[in-house]
Formats: structure tokens, C-alpha cells, sequence
């Protein structure tokens, strides 16, 4: 995508969408899928999802990847204790999923696993299934924590927000 059509897209797409497509019921049940499954491992895992980009910003070269690792350090999601946070990060003007993970849990996990997870989503959302998309890339991103830093049981606390954010 050039810089021009990232601008329309960013000035046109997606922003007014964020509400139909993500109502309250799915932020519901995305909060109880991401605090049932933190239960069994030792990770954190984050969902954003904004809108679109500032005009500016896109102008300047601001891309999804970028703006994904912003907000990796602006959630705290880097700050766990045992570095396995993980954000999944979706801007809808771009149709652009971002999976941020901490450096435990990078250095045990191929980059094509999380590529797939974003695929998996994509194809979801791209059939206009929001719901599934969502709650397929939430799971499966628990099964990469459990498998890599699983809790073995143990009750650990909750050192981040579940709901996903809308920026």
C-alpha cells in the first residue's frame, strides 16, 4: 500500500466501523476469554484496536508495525514478570493485524507461528467474521503462552488489564 492510499484509507476506512464491529458483547467476551486463559500460563496478553492513524502521522511513514510497538510500551505489555506479554494489535482502516511479543516469549515462538495466528484472524475478519476472528486469535495465542510458560496450576496474578482497548 503506497503512503497516499494508507492517507485515504486512514482518513476514510474503518474508524466509523469500530463500534458495529466490536460491540460491547464481543469486548465482553474477549475480556473473559483473555482472563480464562491467562489462567494457564504465566503470560499476559493484550488486545488494541484503533480505528485508524492521525493523517500526520501516516504522512511522516508512521506504519501498522511501528504504531503496534507503541503501543506494546505504552500498555505496559513489555513490563511482566516473566517478559511473556503479548499484544495483538488491529487497525481497522489498514486491515492490518500486529502480533507484539515480549523477548521470553519471542525468543521460544517462530515468527511464522504469529504470522499465522494474524493470517487465521484476517481471514476471519475479511469474511466479516469479527467475533471468531477475535476470540481464534486470542486462543491461540494462550496456546503458544501455555505451551512455552505454562502455570502448572499455580494461581499467579493478574498483572495487566484484560479488556481490549479501543484506541
Amino acid at each position: 500500500m503506497t503512503r497516499t492510499q494508507r492517507l485515504v484509507a486512514n482518513l476514510f476506512d474503518g474508524w466509523f466501523q469500530l463500534h458495529r464491529r466490536f460491540p460491547t458483547e464481543l469486548l465482553d467476551d474477549m475480556t473473559t476469554a483473555i482472563a480464562d486463559g491467562e489462567h494457564r500460563h504465566l503470560g499476559e496478553l493484550r488486545f488494541a484496536i484503533e480505528s485508524r492513524l492521525a493523517p500526520q502521522s501516516v504522512w511522516a511513514g508512521l506504519d501498522a508495525q511501528t504504531r503496534a510497538r507503541q503501543v506494546f510500551g505504552q500498555l505496559n505489555v513489555w513490563d511482566t514478570e516473566h517478559n511473556c506479554g503479548v499484544l495483538i494489535y488491529l487497525l481497522m482502516a489498514e486491515h492490518r493485524i500486529e502480533i507484539v511479543a515480549d523477548r521470553g516469549i519471542a525468543h521460544r515462538v517462530k515468527p511464522e507461528e504469529w504470522i499465522s495466528i494474524c493470517g487465521a484472524m484476517q481471514e476471519s475478519f475479511a469474511a466479516g467474521q469479527w467475533r471468531a476472528g477475535a476470540l481464534r486469535g486470542i486462543t491461540e495465542v494462550h496456546a503458544l503462552l501455555a505451551k512455552h510458560f505454562p502455570s502448572h496450576g499455580k494461581a499467579r496474578p493478574d498483572e495487566l488489564p484484560d479488556r481490549p482497548v479501543l484506541l
